[in-house]
């Protein structure tokens, strides 16, 4: 390198960041994004904080409050962030913890023995990140109060009024020139104030949207805890024990909530958590468990008279078919891999688990032998699917049909092998199909046809999917497997389009095509590989123009524009209702559907697994009830139904 280019590099190119600077700069470094998640992580930071206090038993009320102009409000009922002035610093307590990052009471275990955060950077971040916020404190009956503007006080901490009330009040403005955007979704909030409520026996969470003329409130409390979690959970099932498995304990100042209960489905439902903190990835605390259950359940069916019903030992799988488990630690110094906090890596704690729930569920099943009979029955049926699944798997291998070298007759496939830039349409019908098939773009678009409605994967066990002739050809075409055997890594598209009609068939066989996915290959979804095509509603032309419209608000704009463009109103007949995708030729549905340049597709996103569990259940499972239910409270917000 030259030394005209070193001498560009001098002090005058080191930037120092005072204060909060650097979290204004790079917000994704703390917050992740800057979209709608991030916007709401920064509600949840808060409400962590709030949390933290009822932990240690010092708060039992929370309320977040979304008022209008895009302000929240969080208030609680704890001791209150102190406002004496810090020795070391010389300013309140107050403002280290508001305008300091690794400054807070986390990292004194007098304080705190466990808490959700790490690394005390928390509401000092929505400080920072926010274009005004407020602290209000209810302390030793009096109100002490601070205005920060993106993160700087405007004055000192000071008193403000006397209160017979204790606990912190935070409101803020998210700053609307680093958020994508600073509207924020009510119903997203509610699920994971719920799911904190569920964690947090006893203690009530109450969101309230006062942005609406009418606010709309959800309020939730949970005196069972984790019990309550499952039971929530396996609402819309049917169980076959009445009462979950309830175990808890605490060995070396690690906390242990578990509650088990099984239903007669073909799924396992299972949320970990550290601290309040959903490990997605699992980690030494899940093993543990994981570990104990298989134990335990092969050392009953081995002293049975069951035991010769199954040739074998019973292996994970079989022991967790249809069983609903929320497993709740609290770990002094808890040790996360990766910056998301997903997975638990403190090796202590696998042992810990483990041994509480060998010991608990040894001692639940002796009281219990009925409960525990139909436990190792049911894991002695799903033990012999999986035989049957695996011989099925075997043979379908050997027909050539779940690998490159055998892919269905139904697939047109595209000439580029890169699968980052491949997409495959699942169009129903042969007549979508073949228009898809010569409008597509040969190079990167696949199409698979599929004729007729498939299984309700929701209702069978696996070895019935694999060989199911409907779901066979797509799991070939996705070419990375199904159920325990799906490898993300192994998809040939990175895009996978359900194309349906725009009717109740259509809209039945993209439920079915989700359903699917969700229960077998979650993976997709989790990553963002699962797509909808929007196939346009109406075809409008006139004087030798064609217009499409996506929904009716687009088709009115369209008439009025028409119409005062041609002086006249537009007859009726030069609007076409589309009822199917086989009523476009193959130019049309490439201009309206499949183009990447104008086509309107929606990505499937997993926001909330607990939501989306019951959802599938209420939609796709046995219990007929919960549908009607379901149907009835949501069928006028259905627009664009054909009957």
């Amino acid at each position: 390198m030259s030394d005209s280019n070193n001498s560009e590099y001098t002090a005058g190119n080191i930037q120092v960041l005072k204060g909060l600077e650097h979290v204004r700069k790079r917000p994704g470094m703390y917050i992740g994004t800057t979209g709608i998640d991030g916007l709401h992580h920064l509600v949840y930071e808060v409400v962590d904080n709030s949390i933290d206090e009822a932990m240690q038993g010092f708060c039992d009320d929370i309320l977040v409050v979304l008022e209008g102009n895009d302000v929240v409000r969080v208030e609680d009922n704890g001791r209150g962030i102190p406002v004496d002035i810090h020795s070391g610093e010389g300013v309140s307590a107050l403002e280290l913890v508001m305008t300091r990052l690794n400054a807070g009471g986390k990292f004194d275990k007098n304080s705190y023995k466990v808490s959700g955060g790490l690394h005390g950077v928390g509401v000092s971040v929505v400080n920072a990140l926010s274009e005004w916020c407020e602290a209000i404190v209810n302390r030793d009956d009096k109100i002490y109060n601070q205005r920060y503007k993106i993160g700087i006080p405007e004055s000192p901490a000071h008193e403000a009024g006397a209160t017979d009330r204790r606990g912190t009040i935070i409101r803020f403005k998210a700053d609307a020139s680093i958020f994508e955007t600073t509207t924020y979704n009510f119903d997203v909030l509610s699920n994971r104030l719920r799911e904190l409520a569920f964690l947090n026996k006893g203690l009530k969470i109450t969101i309230r949207d006062e942005r609406l003329s009418t606010p709309k409130v959800h309020e939730f409390k949970f005196e069972g805890g984790v019990k309550s979690f499952v039971e929530y959970l396996n609402e819309n099932k049917t169980v076959i024990h009445n009462e979950p498995i309830f175990i808890e304990g605490e060995r070396d100042d690690v906390q242990v909530e578990i509650a088990i209960q099984y239903n007669d489905g073909y799924n396992e439902i299972m949320y970990s958590f550290v601290n309040r903190i959903n490990t997605r990835e699992g980690g030494t605390h899940l093993v543990g468990f994981k570990s104990a259950l298989t134990h335990t359940l092969n050392e009953y069916l081995k002293n049975s008279k069951q035991a010769k019903k199954l040739d074998e030992t019973l292996s994970g799988d079989d022991v967790r078919e249809g069983l609903t488990a929320v497993l709740s630690v609290k770990v002094p110094n808890p040790q996360f891999e990766g910056q998301t906090k997903g997975k638990l890596g403190n090796s202590e704690v696998k042992g810990i688990v483990e041994a509480l729930v060998n010991e608990q569920l040894e001692l639940f099943f002796d009281r219990r032998p009925d409960v525990i009979a139909n436990i190792i029955e049911k894991s002695i049926l799903a033990a012999k699917a999986r035989i049957a699944a695996r011989q099925a798997r075997d043979a379908t291998r050997r027909k050539n049909a779940m690998d490159s070298a055998g892919l269905p007759g139904k697939l047109a496939d595209c000439s580029d092998k890169d699968p980052a830039a491949c997409e495959l349409f699942i169009v129903e019908g042969d007549s979508a199909g073949g228009s898809a098939k010569m409008g597509r773009n040969r190079r990167f678009q696949a199409i698979l046809s599929l004729f007729g409605k498939m299984l309700n994967v929701e209702k069978t066990r696996i070895e019935k999917v694999i060989t199911n002739e409907k779901l066979q050809p797509i799991i070939a075409s996705i070419g990375a497997g199904c159920g325990g055997e799906f490898n993300i890594a192994k998809i040939r598209y990175h895009k996978i389009i359900i194309m349906a009609d725009a009717d109740v068939d259509g809209s039945h066989i993209r439920t079915l095509l989700l359903t699917f996915f969700y229960r077998y290959m979650t993976d997709l979804i989790e990553h963002g590989h699962v797509y909808l095509a929007m196939p346009p509603l109406y075809k409008i032309a006139y004087e030798k123009k064609t217009f499409y419209a996506y929904d009716d608000a687009e088709k009115d704009r369209i008439l009025s524009e028409a119409a005062a463009a041609a002086g006249k109103e537009v007859k009726s007949d030069a609007i076409q209702r589309y009822k199917g995708l086989g009523e476009m030729n193959p130019d049309q549905l490439w201009d309206t559907t499949m183009d990447p340049n104008k086509r309107n597709i929606i990505q499937v996103h997993l926001d909330d697994a607990v939501e989306a569990e019951r959802i599938f259940t209420t939609l796709m499972g046995e219990v007929v009830a919960p549908r009607r239910e379901f149907i009835e409270e949501n069928a006028l917000l259905v627009a664009n139904l054909d009957v």
